[in-house]
């Protein structure tokens, strides 16, 4: 079983920056694709970014593009998110993502992902 936690959540002024974390249990997630969605109140969990297991394959939502880096440190088994030029409508429950399953592209749904963090709050105020 794999568990994932993440941190580096908090309240931010547009504009400002954040880096989340996300520390994984077991040293085979270095071999595991990595994704980080969000969830702000009344809305539907969405994708934000993800990385393949080697780190040099990303893919990132439209509406972050440019803004935020993903990134991770298999050494350490850690994943990151660098959020830079941060919005109000940034502010949600940012959970972190894996699964070892390999696919054809990186994947960017929920279901295709097994094991989830439980979450950290990002709030930006304007």
């Amino acid at each position: 079983q794999v568990q994932l936690v993440e941190s580096g959540g908090g309240l931010v002024q547009a504009g400002g920056s954040l880096r989340l974390s996300c520390a994984a249990s077991a040293r085979t997630t270095s071999s595991y694709v990595m994704g980080w969605f969000r969830q702000a109140p009344g809305k539907e969990r969405e994708f934000v970014a993800t990385v393949g297991w080697g780190g040099g394959s990303t893919y990132y939502a439209d509406s972050v593009l440019g803004r935020f880096t993903i990134s991770r440190d298999n050494a350490e088994n850690t994943v990151y998110l660098q959020m830079n030029s941060l919005k109000p409508e940034d502010t949600a429950v940012y959970y972190c993502a894996a699964d070892r399953r390999v696919y054809r592209l990186l994947p960017t749904q929920e279901v295709e992902y097994a094991y989830w963090g439980q979450g950290t709050q990002v709030t930006v105020s304007s």
